[in-house]
């Protein structure tokens, strides 16, 4: 990666809180720059309590192009957007913004998408097959509907917000009739055990599943980046089965979300 900063760099914030633990800084910049664009990604810590003023202040800056959004700011950052796609709207929530060339913002979700590319290149096909899914926010109601859509035969969802689950399952059902049901932190009988929770990013945080009930074939993938392999992802490996980290997921939509945040003219 060879940036030039100038007065004409243009600028992609990717925000979250944390964000300490983003890697993807260096790597979308890389990309950026392979495509020929004078561009450079900064990582940028904002609470919730801010993310409105830094809203503001990114479409006040005129050399602010997009945005890449992370935990937790996904679910809110859908009302910053003037137009979102489909695929945001369904799942409540964006993870990239864009400002058009007519200064219209706006986002897509490609959580779902990345998530499930990096399974499929770690060697999982869902299709035809049963999923648990813990965590239904912005990521994970992105990666439950992708799940469906590429065709698995039913997915459980689990979380600890019950009204957030029962909306998710709900909103599912009326896309894939039969398909979807509420699940629990027992992945038993699953093919699929998928986390999209921030669960062990921090020392001491609870597993997202029971792990002592995991089985050699099953598939277990998880979205967090730091640590490299996530505490579930460590009991997984060691009962032999096939797993996917968190950088799996983001290496699987990095082009993504280049695409996006250079051409997301038309939602």
């Amino acid at each position: 990666m060879d940036v030039t900063l100038t007065g004409e760099t243009r600028l992609y914030y990717i925000v979250g809180d944390p964000i300490a633990q983003v890697k993807s800084p260096p790597s979308l910049t890389a990309i950026l720059v392979e495509r020929g664009a004078n561009a450079l990604v900064v990582p940028a810590h904002v609470s919730t309590a801010d993310l409105d003023l830094f809203m503001r202040a990114a479409r006040a800056t005129r050399n602010v192009d997009g945005i890449v959004v992370t935990v937790p700011h996904k679910l809110a950052a859908l009302a910053h957007c003037d137009e979102a796609t489909e695929r945001a709207q369904f799942a409540g929530s964006t993870n990239v913004m864009r400002r058009g060339a007519d200064g219209v913002w706006r986002g897509d979700n490609t959580d779902g998408q990345g998530y499930m590319d990096g399974i499929k290149a770690c060697g999982f096909d869902v299709a035809g097959k049963t999923a648990l899914l813990v965590g239904a926010g912005g990521a994970g109601s992105a990666i439950a509907y992708e799940i469906l859509a590429r065709g698995a035969t039913h997915l459980k969802i689990h979380d600890i917000d019950d009204a957030r689950r029962e909306r998710i399952v709900s909103r599912l059902s009326e896309r894939f009739p039969g398909r979807v049901s509420v699940g629990d932190a027992d992945p038993s009988g699953v093919d699929l055990v998928a986390n999209a929770t921030p669960l062990g990013m921090r020392e001491g945080d609870p597993l997202p599943v029971d792990t002592t009930k995991l089985t050699s074939n099953q598939f277990v993938a998880d979205v967090i980046t730091k640590p490299e392999i996530s505490p579930m992802l460590v009991a997984a490996r060691a009962l032999g089965c096939a797993t996917m980290p968190g950088a799996g997921m983001f290496n699987a939509q990095a082009q993504l979300l280049v695409d996006k945040m250079l051409t997301m003219e038309t939602v």
